[in-house]
């Protein structure tokens, strides 16, 4: 019995795609990573009226936060390949409809199990154009560019996590929290609109044999097998860790610890938002000079000082707003530095099989991610205590892993 045929990670590939294609399709890339935060971000300060309106307090609200977070990490592995076999564009498309189907069903959710159900299907919709943009950009750049691309998208798509929970607060006050849900529909609407008018196909190595068991064991075994993308998704890992315990716990604590109103805390965290923005356009101009793993770097650095003041600040009992927020704008400018390169590294020794690295990585990053978020629904004491904690274990991992890692890491060279 022959071995399935999986191309060599440095395989030569294709000559990319000429700028004109790629720079038509930046748009769509910050639109499909946008819609991941809008999802998350739009619907965060409704969490704890959701918690009250089906009666299952703190951690019966972050359920749906984390139900939506581990059905992204689970469709990962089916997903990326999909992108692989079929394209890009099918796939997106398929993706921007489950999104506002399952967007209107949450909407319109009687019972909490419905609205579980709902943000599951929607947390596949957006897995689908998730992985489509990263793997757009790796189809139409070596990894140092992609680098330079991805932050440059993602400095652009935070827009949405600045203005989603501001825009989230004010529907919560004026017509409740179904009402998050249908824009984030409408979100949906709009993206598949332009999709199936103008999205141009990116794969030029599409695999017919992409989603067959053992070439799908094969490929992702061969990933494995690579210390450079388990390095950067280590780096990717410890920096969403700190992220996602921010979006789970920050709405409790804003709103129940800090006695701020929801549109206030939508305020909050596209203050802390901003932080992001910086650092991902100081990665931009940075990676030239600093690359890939020097970025990282200076991106852990900046996270693992935030993280240690935002549980000095914690353990010392100063409940502000400032002590949430100036902890946490460092913490996410470091982020800015660190999710891009780590992102973009991973997958790069990876050409032919982008989707599948993209989506291999974002699982591993979720299943550690996850049950991070649910400990913190179930720690939450009414004190910032539980949110400071995980974040700091989250960005000094990161910091030990740059500072003690770098010799298993292999700059890929540029394809």
């Amino acid at each position: 019995m022959t071995a399935p045929s999986v191309p060599r990670a440095d395989t030569p590939a294709a000559p990319a795609p000429s700028s004109g294609p790629a720079a038509s399709v930046i748009l769509f890339v910050i639109g499909f990573m946008a819609m991941q935060p809008i999802a998350t971000d739009v619907y965060l300060a409704s969490l704890p009226a959701i918690g009250e309106a089906f009666a299952v307090g703190a951690p019966g609200a972050q359920l749906t936060l984390s139900v939506f977070f581990a059905g992204f990490a689970l469709s990962q592995l089916i997903v990326g390949p999909l992108a692989d076999r079929f394209g890009r564009r099918p796939i997106a498309i398929a993706g921007c409809t489950l999104y506002l189907g399952a967007s209107l069903a949450g909407a319109l959710a009687p019972s909490i199990e419905v609205l579980l159900a709902a943000r599951l299907v929607q947390a596949m919709g957006t897995c689908c154009v998730v992985i489509c943009a990263r793997a757009i950009v790796r189809d139409c750049h070596g990894p140092e560019q992609a680098a330079q691309v991805m932050s440059r998208a993602l400095a652009w798509m935070a827009t949405a996590p600045i203005m989603g929970p501001f825009l989230g607060g004010f529907l919560e006050e004026a017509y409740g929290w179904r009402a998050n849900l249908i824009a984030i529909a409408a979100a949906g609407a709009v993206m598949l609109w332009f999709a199936l008018r103008s999205l141009t196909e990116t794969n030029r190595h599409r695999n017919p044999q992409a989603t067959s068991p053992r070439e799908l064991a094969a490929t992702y075994a061969l990933i494995l097998r690579s210390p450079t993308f388990l390095t950067y998704t280590f780096f990717a890992t410890g920096t969403f860790c700190a992220l996602y315990s921010f979006i789970s716990g920050s709405p409790f604590v804003a709103i129940r610890v800090l006695g701020m109103t929801p549109r206030e805390f939508g305020l909050l965290f596209g203050g802390v938002v901003i932080g992001f923005i910086v650092g991902a356009a100081l990665g931009r101009r940075g990676l030239p000079r600093w690359r890939i793993t020097g970025t990282i770097r200076r991106g852990a650095v900046l996270q693992a000082t935030g993280g240690v003041t935002l549980l000095a600040l914690a353990l010392l009992e100063i409940h502000t707003v400032w002590a949430l927020m100036g902890p946490m704008f460092v913490i996410l400018l470091g982020h800015g530095l660190v999710q891009p390169s780590s992102q973009m590294g991973a997958i790069g020794p990876f050409p032919r099989q982008a989707g599948a690295a993209a989506a291999l990585g974002g699982f591993l990053m979720y299943t550690v991610a996850v049950p991070l978020g649910l400990a913190l629904g179930a720690s939450f004491n009414s004190t910032m205590l539980p949110l400071a904690i995980a974040v700091a274990l989250s960005t000094c991992a990161t910091l030990a892993g740059a500072l003690l890692l770098p010799a298993m890491q292999r700059e890929a060279p540029p394809t």
